[in-house]
Order: C-alpha cells, then structure tokens, then sequence
C-alpha cells in the first residue's frame, strides 16, 4: 500500500468511533485491498445539487459516523458564528440503513455543542422536515435521506432558516455556504474526540400533524366540490410516503388510495425496486398494474423519501414536465404569482406564464435554486418529478403536496367527463407541445467529461439534426441575456444551444459520474397544433425530439441514441 494511503487510513482508524466502520477498514487493510481503500479515501463527500451523498462505507469517502459527526459539528461551528444564543436546529431521517443512528449522532453532536437539536419523531418524509424547518423558526434542518438512490447509499441534506420573507428561508443551502461549512468541517478534529450529549428533544407526532394540516390549506385553497369518488393507485417505493400522504387524502376528505401492498411498508432493502427512481424503467410497473386493475383515475408515486411525485393517467406516464405543466396550471388557476423552473427543464412554463401574464424565472438545476427565484414565488418544477406546490410552507420540493395537487385536479375534471389528458390538450391548444427527453454519454472518466464540455464551446455546431444553431449561450461565462428569465444565474458549466423553431440542446456533466447530460426539446407550435390537433402534434414533437436524439449523439461521437428519457 502505498505510504501516503497507509498514513491516512491509520489515522482514519485511530480516529474512527464505530467499531463496525473501523472492522471494516481492518479487514480490508488485512486483505491488502488497495483499490477499496483508495475508493474510501478519494476525498471527503462534498454539498452537491442535493446535500452530501454517497455509499455506506467507512473512510472519508462514505456514509458513516464518522462522516457524519464530523459534518455535524462543523455545521454547528458555522451555525454558532452567524447567530445570537443557542442554535435551534431540526433533525429528519427516512427509513434507510442506519439513518435513524446517524441523525441520533447529529442530534447528540448538536447538543454536545450547546445547540437545541430538535429530533422529528420517526421515520418521516423530506417534506416534513423541511416544513419544520420554518415552522419552528429553526436556524437549520438536517435530513437524513439519499432520496432516490439504492440501497447502499445514505445522504445528509442541509437546510438554513433565515428571516421571515426571504426567499431562501428553509431552503437547502447553496453558495458561499457551502463551501463555507466544508471548511469547517475540515478543520474539525478526529471524530472520536468530538463532545456529545443527550441534551436533545424528541418532537411528538404534533409536528406531522402540523404538516398535513397545513398541507391541506395550501393546495386546497378552492373549496373540493362533492362528485363522482376518484380512485387512485399509489406506491412509496418501500419508502416513507405512504402514512403522511393517506394523513393529507383523508383531511383533504378524498379517498385513500388503494396502495401496492408490497411496496407500502419502509424496507430499506427496495426488494422490488432495487433503483426507486420513479424515472428509471420499469420501477413503477406494479403501481400500473394496479391501477389497470382497480380502474385508477390516476395512478401516484413517490420516491423513498416522498420529495418526488410521478403519475400517470390512462395507462400513459406523463412526463416530469408534463406533470409540472398541470401543477403549474393548477396553481395558476387559483393563484396567480411568480414562478420558475431550471434551464434544463421545459420551455413551456415560460410560455404558460407568459399567458398567465405573471414572471417565470428559469434558475440552475436544483431546488436550492428554484426555491430563491422569488420571496412570493407561488410554484416551482423540475423535470426530475420535483414539483413545490407551497412554497410558503415547504421551501423546497414535496411529493405530498404534489400528489394532493393532481388528484383534486383529476377530481376537477372527472365531474366534467374528462381526464389530465384532455388538461395537456387544452394546454397545448394554448401555448404549444413541448416534447422534452434525455441523453446520457458515458465517457471514461470527470476528465474526459470537461473535455467533451470544453470541445463544445471552443466549436459549438452550426447545425443539430439539420436545425441551424440559433445562438450559444454559456452560463459558464454569463452569457445569459433574454427575455426567457435566464438573467442573473451564477456561473455554471452549463452550454445551451437555441435551435431554429424553438428547439433546444443543454449539456451539462452530471456532477457525480463520468456523464455528460444533454436535456433536448422539440416544439410543436400552436398554429400547428390548431391545425392538426394535439394528438398529432405530439407525434410530431416526438419526431422531431428523436431526430435531436440522434443528432445529439453523432455531436458526442457515439453510434446512437445513447440514453432516454
């Protein structure tokens, strides 16, 4: 083993708490495993789009006590210096592998340093966690989540209060912050030496309750009128949705939704979905199964820790944006006001505001981001299933509300002999069809990825499927100026190409693997569409959306279509 690897990972050992971290790093160290030990000590876990993320595994590199204390105590040192007496800071964990032991840990690292750690009373979705954040008038929240990931994964989301009409009070943290807390994460000493205590609360279920009612108010701000009963198919994933969402269905006065019975309980094992993205194939096939079975109206699901919400009606899964067109549409109808959604997501809102006659600013991926768009913002989307129903009351993305959301709006549209289908056609009469989707190009390593980024700006096509290059925009540089809300972002390694007839071509790497994401849009305009009608017009859009596929893929140098939606 090389030297400066055995130093590090002696170190590690002495200073490592946990007797099962520290056994596992022996063992290894005993096997003369060189590539595992390099992988757990490539570097400590860094705040990305959605807080630290990564395996559970001992070493800097991982999910594990450690990890976790150390972060913690560095949070609190930061946390320490912005305020005046004992920070209030709200503690959530959903039901994977040791989330419940590492948000004790944050919580008894808190209270070792004078803090009030604030510990939710269970297992419980994001949403909730984010909701006490401004609900309690914390300082901080700490999610315990990896959201979406597999099994093996655990993750430690971080949100900041703030003062009453900021637009970032409750939302996950973002720059200088982050790097600022990294910081003092660093300079924390071994974790073994960090103080704790068990001076912290345990909440009761008072605060669940809280979030239910409140979510409740903010969707249904147009009284329900009685009708023919919805019926609803929905699965958590095995996750830690399915009690708070029938909590809301039954104070909103809707039925329960009949639930897959062998994915409603937490099981941090995902025995059926061994990746609960709702995005990735096949994951939702037996919540569709049961929705053909039972006759849904509409068919729900959530990821794991129910910040995200997927749907289809009909047999037909919409589409993250297509569901974020009917949110959009929902809310607007009730509330007009400002709202925003990420450069990488659909076009489409932009159009729906402008009709709406009410701004849209379109932000970075993330909800760190799309949460500070505006203090009154009403809505926010992004493509990957997140939808902010209110924001007011979670600053940041939430399944829950968002699944209450659709099914008083399929409830809306029954009593009138319709569906969300004919919600999208009615949309598209108005403002167009916006088909949007993916492509994924796995290269060899991060460097490879700058690379393909870096070959891209120096020569950007003059052409994408035989569609001329209408401008270049890069927010790596600030060149963001328009009247499509794209002014004002910070830099970021993001290059969009404008395409004649409203297409689009994003890429960007994905930050966490060796990808480069291009995000693609074809558009149907709405003369076109009251000429040929909105179903033709989607295939249309469709075929345009394949052609970008290609071309978007000859652009990277592979042989085709190298990833979907």
């Amino acid at each position: 083993m090389p030297e400066p690897l055995a130093s590090r990972v002696a170190s590690w050992l002495v200073a490592d708490p946990d007797p099962g971290d520290r056994a596992e790093l022996a063992g290894l160290v005993a096997a003369g495993d060189v590539r595992a030990l390099t992988e757990r000590f490539a570097g400590p876990l860094a705040f990305g789009t959605a807080g630290l993320r990564g395996p559970l595994r001992a070493g800097p590199a991982g999910m594990n006590t450690a990890v976790v204390r150390r972060t913690t105590a560095g949070l609190g040192s930061w946390l320490q210096r912005r305020v005046t007496g004992p920070p209030v800071v709200v503690i959530g964990y959903d039901a994977r592998r040791r989330s419940d032991h590492f948000a004790l840990d944050a919580a008894r690292v808190l209270a070792g340093q004078g803090a009030r750690a604030l510990l939710l009373p269970g297992p419980t979705p994001t949403p909730v966690l984010a909701f006490a954040v401004r609900h309690l008038s914390a300082v901080a929240g700490i999610m315990i989540t990896a959201s979406h990931n597999p099994a093996s994964d655990n993750g430690y989301k971080v949100y900041l209060g703030g003062p009453v009409g900021e637009a970032g009070r409750g939302a996950q943290l973002v720059a200088p912050a982050d790097t600022e807390i990294e910081d003092e994460i660093a300079a924390v000493g071994p974790a073994a030496a960090i103080p704790l205590a068990d001076g912290w609360t345990r909440l009761d279920a008072s605060i669940v309750t809280a979030y239910v009612e409140g979510a409740v108010r903010a969707v249904d701000t147009v009284p329900p009128v009685d009708g023919p009963p919805l019926r609803i198919a929905y699965t958590p994933l095995h996750g830690v949705g399915a009690d708070v969402l029938e909590a809301v269905f039954t104070r909103a006065g809707l039925p329960v939704p009949v639930t897959v019975v062998d994915q409603r309980e937490p099981d941090p094992d995902f025995p059926t979905a061994p990746f609960p993205n709702p995005e990735e194939p096949g994951v939702l096939d037996a919540v569709l199964a049961l929705g053909e079975r039972v006759g849904a109206d509409l068919v729900l699901a959530n990821d794991p820790d129910a910040d995200r919400c997927a749907a289809a009606v009909g047999g037909r899964v919409l589409t993250g944006d297509e569901i974020g067109l009917l949110l959009a549409d929902h809310v607007l109808r009730a509330r007009p006001g400002p709202v925003a959604t990420t450069v990488v997501s659909s076009s489409a809102l932009v159009e729906l505001a402008r009709d709406h006659g009410v701004p849209c600013t379109r932000t970075l991926t993330g909800f760190k981001w799309i949460m500070r768009a505006d203090p009154g913002l009403v809505f926010g989307y992004e493509e990957a299933l997140g939808y902010a129903m209110a924001p007011d009351l979670v600053r940041d993305k939430d399944g829950i509300t968002a699944a209450l959301a659709l099914a008083r709006a399929a409830q809306r549209e029954k009593r009138a002999g319709r569906t969300l289908l004919d919600v999208l056609d009615d949309l598209h009469r108005r403002i167009g069809v916006f088909a949007t989707g993916q492509v994924s190009v796995r290269l060899d390593d991060l460097a490879a990825v700058g690379a393909a980024m870096r070959r891209l700006r120096t020569s950007p096509p003059d052409r994408v499927a035989g569609r001329p290059v209408t401008a270049v925009r890069d927010l790596l540089t600030g060149a963001v100026d328009g009247p499509d809300g794209l002014a004002g972002l910070p830099p970021a390694d993001v290059l969009l190409l404008e395409l004649d007839g409203g297409a689009r071509v994003v890429a960007r790497p994905s930050g966490t693997e060796p990808k480069l994401k291009i995000y693609l849009q074809a558009v149907t305009d709405r003369e076109t569409v009251a000429a040929i009608g909105p179903a033709a017009a989607r295939r249309h859009a469709r075929t345009e959306l394949d052609a970008l596929r290609d071309g978007a893929a000859a652009l990277m140098g592979v042989p085709g279509p190298a990833g979907g939606p």
